[in-house]
């Protein structure tokens, strides 16, 4: 008798094509990996920081060697343009990787307390062991390699499941692994479903779960570890507002909120979704955001003069397009005619961009995340009533504030409902400030020195030394 395995594939939004086909792990392939992962870890935890930042440190050399062959790979896989897919691994993840390794030996260093005279105190941090990353298609290195590094670094091993639509991401993470060097077990992979990702977080020799996704997703990470006592860090979605003061410099404004906003065809968590702006220059604003817009060349991702391509996959994008039509039908004026893009077409994954007006949060564009490659402008005429309309949703991860006057983005910033305030930019993340949502965007932190603190346990020592 013959026996199948069971396969997953990766359909390119390029062409529809199959890109990508993989076996899913078998619960024999799921055990093995469990089991070396958490025998590798007692080792790896004896190797001292230094030596660990050493294999880190090549992996990540390696996977920039890599750049070229790792961005066509991602622009067939979930659809970026080939003009902007390099930048995820020569600067996002070389950024945030070599920092987390820069910072690790202060940020994992004994905590001393205050003298007492015939004892030493002190608290250690240390390592949970076997760490399991689940990781997103939209910005696949980038998100993953926040948890995947520092845990690490920590001293944990790391069992990767990435998304279905970029497989070959953990693989290339594998890969460089390999050739930096790194312990057997130490750092593995593995295709599954959602039930064997279930299973796996329920198992004993799962110390913690780092997840980005869905609120859905977040919800059926968090129920898989119920009945367990370990934690999970969730970056889940978002609906980020940016608020337009009336003192902003306005072309700096809108060339970076347009960009914040249509960026990866819209899909990102940390994407502009919303606008407020003030009523002494919305028109101003609204006239030059729209003429940028316009400007995008919405197209096939591998073609160098593509600056806008499709979306991850059809429904997708006929989510969005269903938010933009039940907007329009409840008062909302687009401002974008989708014939400027003629690669716009229903029934595939290429969708041209819209910025509505006349909009309010009884519209679904304005409330849930859309993911998408549309954005609400809405006037306002004070800073209350903007802090108001950003603090008006169930997400909270990023928001903006555009003006020159630090005191009062601060003064905003104080206000909102948010992980983080950004003052004249958005859509970025510093790998030396903590990244970490309120509300369903989440909860738990990555990045910084505060990053270290979820993938570690606190050990106190409490020597007697004088009897």
């Amino acid at each position: 008798m013959l026996y199948c395995m069971a396969k997953q594939k990766t359909i390119s939004p390029v062409d529809g094509s199959v890109y990508v086909e993989r076996e899913l792990a078998t619960s024999k392939h799921i055990e093995t990996a469990l089991e070396k992962a958490s025998k590798a870890q007692l080792e790896w935890r004896q190797r001292s920081i230094l030596e660990r930042a050493n294999y880190c440190t090549r992996m990540v050399e390696y996977m920039i060697s890599k750049t070229a062959d790792i961005a066509l790979e991602l622009s067939w896989q979930m659809g970026r343009p080939i003009n902007y897919t390099p930048f995820e691994i020569k600067r996002g993840f070389a950024e945030r990787s070599s920092y987390m390794i820069s910072i690790a030996e202060k940020a994992l260093a004994d905590s001393e307390v205050e003298p007492k005279e015939g004892f030493t105190r002190f608290i250690r941090r240390e390592p949970l062991g076997v760490v399991f990353t689940v990781a997103p298609w939209n910005y696949p290195y980038l998100t993953s390699v926040n948890s995947i590094v520092p845990a690490l670094m920590a001293g944990n091993t790391v069992l990767l499941k990435h998304a279905t639509q970029t497989p070959l991401c953990a693989e290339r993470y594998i890969e460089a692994a390999k050739v930096a060097g790194l312990p057997d077990g130490v750092f593995q992979y593995l295709h599954l479903t959602h039930d064997d990702v279930a299973n796996i977080i329920a198992d004993e020799r799962i110390a913690f779960v780092a997840f980005t996704g869905s609120v859905a997703g977040g919800h059926a990470v968090q129920q898989a570890a119920s009945s367990r006592f370990i934690s999970t860090g969730l970056e889940l979605g978002g609906k980020d507002p940016a608020y337009v003061r009336a003192d902003a410099n306005l072309p700096h404004a809108i060339e970076n909120l347009v960009d914040g906003s249509f960026f990866n065809s819209g899909q990102s968590c940390c994407g502009v979704e919303r606008i407020y702006v003030h009523r002494d220059v919305f028109n101003q604003f609204v006239e030059g955001f729209v003429e940028l817009t316009k400007g995008y060349k919405l197209g096939n991702p591998l073609d160098a003069n593509t600056t806008l391509g499709p979306m991850v996959r059809t429904s997708a994008a006929d989510f969005v397009r269903g938010q933009i039509l039940e907007a329009i039908d409840q008062g909302a004026k687009p401002l974008i005619d989708p014939k400027l893009f003629p690669e716009s077409k229903e029934g595939t994954p290429y969708l041209a961009p819209q910025v509505l007006v006349n909009v309010d949060h009884g519209m679904r564009v304005m409330s849930e995340e859309t993911f998408g490659p549309v954005v609400g402008i809405m006037q306002v005429t004070s800073d209350e009533e903007a802090i108001y309309l950003m603090n008006d949703s169930q997400y909270g991860l990023t928001a903006s504030v555009w003006t020159v006057d630090e005191d009062a983005a601060l003064h905003i910033g104080d206000q909102l409902e948010t992980g983080t305030v950004y003052m004249n930019r958005c859509d970025y993340l510093d790998p030396a400030l903590a990244w970490t949502g309120v509300k369903d965007s989440g909860r738990g932190c990555t990045l910084s020195r505060l990053g270290y603190e979820g993938l570690t346990r606190p050990k106190s020592f409490h020597l007697r030394s004088k009897l």
